[in-house]
């Protein structure tokens, strides 16, 4: 799966490093977003396989954000896997609600994240 684009959208910056080198070590193309403006500016330019979005983000929310890129005929194909602290009861329905392909919760798994991403990424 090397060679695949992916956006992660992380406004804590430890975070955001932990996702990107574990994807830049499995040879990962990796872009970062801070917000959910800039993910929906990224997404429209840089047509990623598979966007990490995490849900709770400041101004524009993850879920929100994921709406507004799945109403887009340009980005709607885009795989958007959410990334949450708060998996409670009835978040994961909002999540695929909101045209999440699935979830993913904190504290981030390392030995597990690549794997589930590999499900997710568009094959070919």
């Amino acid at each position: 799966m090397a060679g695949k684009r992916i956006l992660v959208v992380e406004d804590h910056p430890l975070n955001r490093e932990l996702v990107s080198d574990l994807l830049l070590a499995r040879g990962y193309e990796v872009l970062e977003a801070t917000t959910g403006q800039q993910a929906l500016e990224m997404g429209r330019e840089h047509r990623p396989d598979l966007i990490l979005m995490d849900v709770q983000l400041p101004e524009l929310d993850g879920l929100s954000a994921t709406r507004i890129l799945k109403s887009d005929p340009a980005t709607q194909d885009i795989v958007v896997v959410a990334i949450t602290a708060h998996a409670m009861r009835g978040d994961e329905a909002k999540v695929y609600d909101a045209g999440c392909s699935g979830y993913i919760s904190k504290p981030i798994n390392t030995r597990e994240l690549p794997k589930i991403i590999e499900q997710f990424l568009p094959k070919g």
